[in-house]
């Protein structure tokens, strides 16, 4: 059980949140969440609230915008042969789907493309180009990939290939020389939202060619794929991606395509109420897995079929290739967390650094993912592929992983990704030497308090403030995600009413009365089995809980429910305020 510091957000302008929770007739708790928000008046809530796609940019704010659409119209006038290339996750599946079955209302001759993963590997590779032009395809667009893709740029060029990169990594020193490289964080873009999905920057694209054409309204039927992919893809669901994912989720929830309603189906999940968080849990691993394990041209075809028959059979493929993934999974972390056990001394190692060369390179980053979430460590997993070292590296607050890879970049291969989350590659016979740099990166910008999980909490509430009217205007927050998570709670002071339990995987079952009240309301916490012990040794005692607010269905009626993060005793102090 690792001890976790729970910091309380405090907003010193109670005027504001005074004044909000008055024009808007709602508690100061909520008011307080908005103003965290930095939504300060009733106009602002307004649009918080009720997001509009009127809100969305014009697509040729972003820079090589003019010449993308015009070489694509030229494409699609002239009948050349267009190949959507695109990564082989959620969101480079969903980005190739959105514009393969745009260009294909637009009569475009298009086709697409999608490495395999454990073969190709990740981006655009000379011999998939080869393959590309041996097709007699004239135009590339890149998409959720390519913004590193320099030496590849280079040689598309030469073969008279051109390339289009839509893409929201962050770029290297130097763009590839493409005919236009579309991402709205690349040097001198001025576009002002900066943190689009591979499938936002791809929708933006299709936005710009329709209003070129006169039919601006031609892309708003694919807000579907581009909020599954900004839901799977942890982008900030802030500003512009808030109103693509919200408007795209009401889509899916209303009238599904064929391929995502099988999708919800064999998950069991039922269409009208899928959320950014069920996206994120069931339906990305099961469009993941295929890549992973695979060929993900599979999930492609499954979310551009309109054919429910073929539908329904991919969906299955997907099933089944999920089952098998989480069985690696398990395998996979099981030996992981014995070796971080029995071979790493995390007093002297700050990181995690592990290499099998028998690990599945689909599973290692959710691994990696895993083994952060139970260590809190920066952690890199890495296999061997043809005769390489590849990983996964995954971080922790206050820790930007990219930036530690680039400053071992002279012992790298290559590397790729983000301040959370990347990919590298090294030769074997350095692996030790990184590991040494590595470890001296994080010793030098880490301190002993940054190695003690956070856990940021919006407000103290008391149960009594749980109300019908609370939970529903709550629920109008939604979707939430990374700039806008779902509230987090404290209340102080609960006594347990029934005997705790363990059901499934470990997992909390217990109820709570708030001495205050005499409310109760009944709680899980997902993977908290190891609170049993502390529970029912104090069950007398009063605790202090920190908990998420969800719904359940409970004798046909809407009951809350929560989702605890942390329990201790109430004596226990170890609260901060920002």
């Amino acid at each position: 059980m690792i001890n976790k510091i729970w910091k309380i957000k405090e907003v010193e302008d109670t005027f504001t949140i005074k004044t909000l929770s008055e024009s808007l007739n709602i508690s100061e708790p909520l008011a307080k969440l908005l103003v965290q928000r930095d939504i300060k008046t009733f106009y602002q809530a307004k649009n918080f609230f009720r997001p509009s796609l009127n809100s969305l940019y014009d697509p040729f704010l972003m820079d090589g915008m003019d010449t993308a659409t015009k070489r694509v119209i030229k494409a699609i006038t002239g009948n050349q042969l267009i190949y959507i290339y695109g990564d082989y996750d959620v969101d480079g599946t969903c980005a190739t789907s959105l514009l393969y079955l745009f260009l294909k209302e637009l009569n475009a001759n298009v086709d697409f493309y999608i490495p395999k993963r454990l073969e190709e590997g990740y981006g655009i590779s000379k011999e998939s180009l080869d393959f590309i032009k041996s097709k007699n395809a004239s135009l590339i667009i890149a998409v959720d990939c390519g913004i590193t893709a320099v030496e590849e740029a280079d040689y598309a060029k030469k073969m008279g290939l051109d390339l289009i990169i839509c893409d929201h990594h962050q770029p290297k020193d130097q763009l590839p020389d493409a005919i236009a490289v579309l991402d709205p964080i690349k040097p001198n873009c001025n576009y002002p939202y900066k943190y689009l999905s591979g499938a936002g920057v791809a929708f933006k694209l299709a936005q710009g060619i329709s209003e070129r054409i006169g039919k601006r309204d031609l892309p708003l039927k694919y807000l579907d794929l581009v909020a599954l992919a900004g839901a799977a893809d942890i982008v900030p669901l802030t500003g512009e991606n808030r109103v693509l994912v919200k408007e795209g989720l009401d889509q899916i929830n209303n009238n599904p395509r064929p391929g995502i309603e099988a999708l919800l189906r064999s998950a069991g999940l039922q269409k009208g109420s899928l959320t950014s968080g069920q996206v994120v849990f069931t339906i990305a691993p099961r469009i993941n897995a295929v890549g992973r394990l695979g060929d993900a041209r599979r999930a492609v075809e499954l979310l551009i079929t309109d054919k429910y028959e073929e539908a329904t059979e991919l969906a299955k493929v997907l099933e089944n290739e999920n089952y098998e993934r989480r069985k690696i999974d398990v395998d996979t972390f099981d030996y992981a967390n014995s070796l971080v056990e029995n071979s790493l001394d995390l007093k002297k190692e700050l990181a995690i650094i592990l290499h099998q060369e028998e690990w599945h390179p689909g599973v290692i980053g959710i691994v990696a993912s895993r083994l952060v979430e139970k260590y809190y460590r920066p952690t890199i997993m890495l296999t061997t592929v043809d005769g390489v070292a590849k990983g996964s590296a995954r971080s922790i607050n206050n820790f930007n992983i990219y930036d530690a890879l680039k400053r071992c970049e002279d012992v790298l291969l290559h590397y790729g990704g983000h301040q959370a989350a990347a990919g590298l590659a090294i030769q074997l016979d350095k692996i030790e030497e990184f590991r040494i740099k590595f470890n001296e990166i994080v010793r030098e910008s880490i301190s002993e308090e940054d190695l003690i999980p956070e856990i940021q909490i919006d407000s103290e509430i008391k149960f009594v403030e749980i109300t019908p009217k609370f939970i529903r205007i709550l629920e109008q927050f939604a979707p939430f995600g990374p700039g806008n998570m779902r509230p987090v709670f404290l209340t102080k002071g609960v006594n347990i009413l029934n005997n705790p339990r363990i059901v499934g995987n470990n997992h909390l079952v217990v109820s709570f009365k708030h001495k205050s009240s005499q409310k109760v309301i009944d709680a899980i916490g997902f993977n908290l089995g190891e609170y049993l012990d502390l529970l029912k040794e104090n069950k007398n005692s009063e605790f202090d809980i920190v908990y998420i607010i969800d719904k359940i269905e409970k004798d046909e009626r809407s009951i809350p429910q929560l989702k605890i993060r942390d329990i201790r005793l109430s004596q226990t102090e170890n609260y901060r305020e920002n």
